[in-house]
């Protein structure tokens, strides 16, 4: 049983038994930029995007393409990040959060982004590996946010590094089953995987087979000290999150497009780090996009470089720390990261599906979501206590929500959770029209609500939240995901942690875009007491962690509102 166990259970309790430093106060006028900064690197900035008709959010979140997968372009490239995590406008409006007084301040404004944060702090890095059959000079490239453009940081094929620092796909065991965790509870069919992702007999082999067909990929990394200087030892839970959320903006984002993303999260870590010139107690690297590219098929695979990133990021912090429960993670996470585990190691981590004799109430049909991804993305945005109870949400819109949170549970590539569901989905309702106020199991295969407890549960709700910027007791329905986090832990080690919780931020990003398209208001936290809620929802016995809440609700009319769209 290695360190993650001992920080999920802390995770877990400290609504009652605070994390040390228990005594931390963020110095903010010492904060850290949230961005990378590479002084001197050549800046290329990126083409134009035009989004395709028919590029809808339904299509992103869909389980089939409807057509051939079509290759990356630079364009292409260019879009998908500038819609997922570049800056696309500034926001200031008057609502419940407690930064609402910085933000009319430039230096702290709220610049608006297609993907979920904790926190608003965008820790995420993203680099771009490419080889020759790129647009550009092969190298290594950093995205840079806030000019939209890549800044050259190394000048050569390396390429062969990031295949090699990927190794072999890992072995697959045909016909492994997801065992029940509960009587009566059973298995997603291998068929309900979305394409690109590994059936049950192929396992992660297809990512790492389309990474040996390619020479361009994008590294995800975790730049600590941007999201600890605020969070200390909580941050890494929250920034596994947020490798949840970019990804999974990735893959709605590409699928509405017929193309395909899909991470691999176990390689040599150390390796990647060497290439990137980072040191992984700073830098944890999370996640590796290989990327269908024109061209890039017909190239032989160029050979491993020994290159290596010398620029450094040059920090604003005056102090930087280091906590603890943090640089263990990384330690903990990081070993092993080489071992990929056999197809069908998940499995005795399988959610349980909700017991066939609650009592069901039964949902109807999700509503088509037929906005284009690209408005669903900038119009998304968190609801700080703009939820109206007086406007009850529509029984419609909570079953789309529903449905696009099992959609956004699987996160394809060399996880493991395309074929081994390991999410379940929990609903308070209080204010929907048709439906009862009390606490529900979804049953995602029946796209039903099973009813565990009746009553309102706002009050419930209310007390077992930490802030003042949301009265969740005004919400139509309020979301929270689980994971049997120790399960998963003993299924496939620590680095199991980065997985589970990346599902959990890959479920929000799902909501959120799915709320953003059908004009619904949502907000997602952390901040609540996770034991309370393991014992209002019974999960005692399941070992289910319920790790973040998403509100759900329609806004109170005519909000003081300033936008300026920058994209």
């Amino acid at each position: 049983m290695g360190y993650a166990h001992d920080y999920a259970a802390a995770i877990m309790r400290r609504g009652r038994v605070p994390m040390p430093p228990a005594d931390f106060v963020p110095d903010w006028a010492d904060g850290p930029r949230k961005t990378k900064f590479y002084p001197g690197a050549d800046t290329v900035p990126l083409p134009g995007h035009t989004m395709p008709s028919g590029a809808t959010v339904g299509r992103g979140l869909a389980t089939a393409h409807d057509g051939p997968e079509r290759a990356f372009d630079l364009p292409a490239l260019s879009g998908m990040l500038r819609d997922s995590y570049g800056l696309t406008g500034r926001r200031l409006g008057v609502q419940a959060n407690t930064d609402l007084g910085a933000l009319p301040f430039h230096p702290l404004a709220n610049w608006s982004r297609g993907t979920a944060s904790g926190g608003g702090l965008y820790p995420v890095s993203i680099y771009w590996v490419s080889g020759p059959s790129g647009p550009l000079p092969p190298g290594v490239h950093y995205y840079a946010t806030r000019h939209h453009a890549m800044q050259r940081l190394l000048t050569g094929d390396v390429s062969g590094e990031v295949r090699e620092a990927l190794g072999e796909p890992a072995p697959t065991t045909p016909g492994v089953p997801t065992p029940p965790v509960e009587p009566g509870a059973s298995a997603a069919s291998p068929s309900s995987a979305p394409p690109g992702e590994p059936a049950a007999t192929g396992g992660p082999a297809s990512a790492t087979e389309r990474a040996a067909g390619t020479d361009q990929f994008l590294v995800l990394g975790v730049k600590y000290w941007q999201n600890a200087f605020k969070y200390n030892s909580f941050s890494f839970h929250a920034v596994t999150m947020d490798v949840g959320t970019v990804v999974q903006t990735w893959r709605i984002w590409a699928r509405a497009q017929g193309l395909s993303v899909e991470p691999l999260m176990w390689f040599d870590e150390q390796r990647l780090a060497r290439l990137l010139g980072i040191r992984t107690q700073d830098e944890g690297v999370f996640a590796v996009v290989p990327l269908r590219w024109q061209g890039a098929g017909a190239r032989p695979a160029p050979p491993a470089a020994t290159a290596a990133v010398r620029r450094r990021d040059q920090e604003r912090s005056r102090t930087v720390l280091a906590f603890d429960a943090v640089t263990r993670m990384q330690e903990a996470t990081e070993e092993h990261a080489a071992r990929r585990p056999a197809a069908g190691a998940l499995a005795p981590a399988a959610a349980p599906v909700p017991g066939p004799g609650l009592p069901a109430v039964p949902l109807p049909a999700p509503l088509p979501l037929d906005a284009d991804v690209r408005t669903a993305l900038r119009d998304r945005r968190s609801s700080f206590g703009r939820f109206d109870a007086g406007r009850p949400l529509s029984a419609e819109r909570l079953a789309s929500c529903l449905a696009a949170a099992a959609a956004g549970a699987s996160l394809g590539g060399d996880t493991g959770t395309g074929t081994t569901p390991i999410a379940g989905l929990y609903a308070f309702v209080g204010h929907t029209e048709g439906i009862a106020p009390g606490t529900y199991s979804y049953d995602a295969a029946a796209h039903t609500l099973r009813l565990l407890k009746a009553g309102p549960p706002g009050t419930f709700l209310q007390k077992n939240y930490f802030l003042a910027n949301y009265n969740l007791e005004q919400t139509g329905a309020v979301l929270v995901p689980t994971v049997r986090t120790g399960a998963v832990l003993d299924a496939v080690g620590d680095r199991g942690y980065r997985i589970a919780n990346a599902v959990v931020g890959a479920i929000s990003q799902s909501v959120y875009t799915a709320a953003s398209a059908l004009g619904v208001g949502c907000g997602v936290a952390l901040g609540f007491d996770n034991i309370s809620y393991v014992e209002e929802l019974g999960l005692e016995r399941t070992g289910e962690a319920p790790l973040l809440i998403m509100m759900l609700g329609n806004e109170r009319p005519g909000p003081a509102d300033f936008r300026h769209e920058i994209a």
